[in-house]
């Protein structure tokens, strides 16, 4: 059976109305698209999924199911609930698709440009009263949203990675975001079993303005010749007991998003705290984009991964 999320406070005498959340459809089958495919359609809502090549979508329903078998495996969830999960998941060949969704969550890469341009394919197709969310990590809510017919029904739902394992998601409101629809959203998220933080629309919102600043300090510290890779990351593992060495973590995330995250705090709040380190750009001229491209601070094509520098 469907769970339908409702909106308890009253309603603008202007507003849209503000739709009960049964149908989502998601922009971007990549790491983050189908992590949130994957807790969305595991919470009992139906889930349209769509990217620009079908095979990154048949990808994402393997991993999809991959993961959720180690759930099972972990006793987490149980076999009937992955079939039925599975089985809400369908594939949206293009946007037209999205016409009958309650809510579309964009999960594409982290550019303002491309975002957008989905924004701008992507309004026309939905219904007037569709929920528009986004899962940037780092870029102007209101911003986007004045780019959309819906500025009002816009809001920034940023999950954290790795989504099936990660608790949080951050919630943040654009200047026109209506009180319905963040309450909706809110609870939407909370049914998923996650919890909630609410960030004010500052750039990289409140995880990723503490986190990428760490990382990149931990790339000025190789850059520098302070600690070598395997001295950085054992030195926080140890040392701070993170579960995973900061330049670990950015190859886990991706140095293009981390370079991206830094260049929004950068430009967004002219402190020079925020600079990004040469090395990290140098690392993603190269295309060194951590585990998607098999190498970053790590080189992850033989047995085991051997620092790169």
């Amino acid at each position: 059976m469907d769970v339908a999320v409702k909106s308890e406070s009253k309603a603008k005498p202007d507003a849209r109305p503000v739709p009960d959340i049964k149908l989502i459809g998601i922009v971007g089958a990549g790491q983050m698209g189908s992590g949130i495919a994957h807790v969305i359609a595991l919470g009992k809502y139906d889930v349209l999924l769509n990217d620009i090549r079908k095979e990154a979508v048949d990808k994402a329903l393997a991993t999809i199911e991959k993961n959720m078998a180690r759930q099972v495996s972990k006793g987490l969830v149980k076999e009937d609930d992955v079939t039925a999960a599975m089985g809400r998941i369908k594939f949206a060949p293009d946007l037209d698709a999205f016409s009958n969704c309650d809510m579309v969550i964009e999960a594409a890469t982290e550019d303002e440009a491309v975002k957008r341009k989905i924004f701008q394919q992507l309004c026309p197709k939905l219904k007037p009263s569709a929920l528009l969310a986004t899962n940037t990590s780092s870029l102007s809510i209101t911003r986007l949203a004045s780019t959309t017919d819906r500025p009002e029904h816009f809001i920034g739902m940023h999950f954290m990675n790795p989504v099936p394992l990660m608790e949080l998601v951050e919630l943040i409101r654009g200047i026109a975001t209506e009180d319905d629809v963040f309450a909706v959203a809110k609870v939407f998220v909370e049914s998923l079993g996650k919890t909630t933080a609410v960030s004010e629309d500052f750039p990289a919102f409140i995880v990723n303005r503490i986190l990428l600043p760490m990382i990149n300090e931990a790339v000025y510290t190789l850059y520098e010749g302070v600690g070598t890779v395997e001295g950085i990351d054992k030195a926080m593992r140890l040392g701070a007991h993170h579960p995973m060495g900061p330049l670990e973590l950015a190859d886990f995330i991706g140095l293009d998003t981390c370079l991206a995250v830094m260049q929004v705090l950068y430009e967004g709040l002219s402190d020079s705290k925020y600079r990004p380190c040469p090395l990290l750009v140098k690392y993603v001229e190269a295309g060194w984009l951590g585990r998607k491209t098999n190498r970053g601070f790590y080189d992850y094509r033989g047995e085991k991964p051997v620092p790169t520098r």
